[in-house]
């Protein structure tokens, strides 16, 4: 009995383990389309269409160190879902339409215990922005 218990939760870790890889590798495939062009490959802030916009691109892998080691979930779906709007995008985001709204609703708890709810897509980015931090 105590074996299947271990094994159940084994099995439950690694699975869990594999969404998370699953989620981070959708959230890149989504940078790389969209981002990119933006933020750079390497999400550095220097991408090709930099020198076109009002504000620079941020420099997506300081997120981290420049909000005390604590990611800052809520402010970057925001920034993404168009809830807080930035004006070098020449449009609140996302600027392309609907995308961010697919892959139905997913509610992702933020560093101070509450809940922000996202869709599926953003979620995916906000994986993979999370595993570049202090690249």
């Amino acid at each position: 009995m105590r074996m299947t218990a271990i094994a159940t939760c084994v099995a439950a870790t690694l699975a869990a383990g594999q969404a998370v890889a699953d989620d981070i590798s959708e959230g890149r495939e989504t940078f790389w389309r969209y981002c990119s062009s933006c933020h750079g490959e390497d999400a550095d802030g220097m991408g090709p269409m930099r020198p076109v916009l009002i504000v620079p691109p941020k420099d997506l892998t300081v997120l981290t160190e420049e909000n005390d080691g604590t990611f800052p979930l809520e402010r970057v779906i925001h920034r993404i879902d168009g809830r807080d709007p930035l004006v070098s995008h020449g449009s609140e985001m996302p600027v392309y339409g609907d995308f961010f709204n697919e892959g139905g609703r997913v509610t992702l708890e933020a560093g101070s215990g509450e809940n922000v709810e996202t869709s599926g897509v953003v979620a995916h980015l906000v994986a993979y922005l999370r595993s570049i931090q202090g690249n």
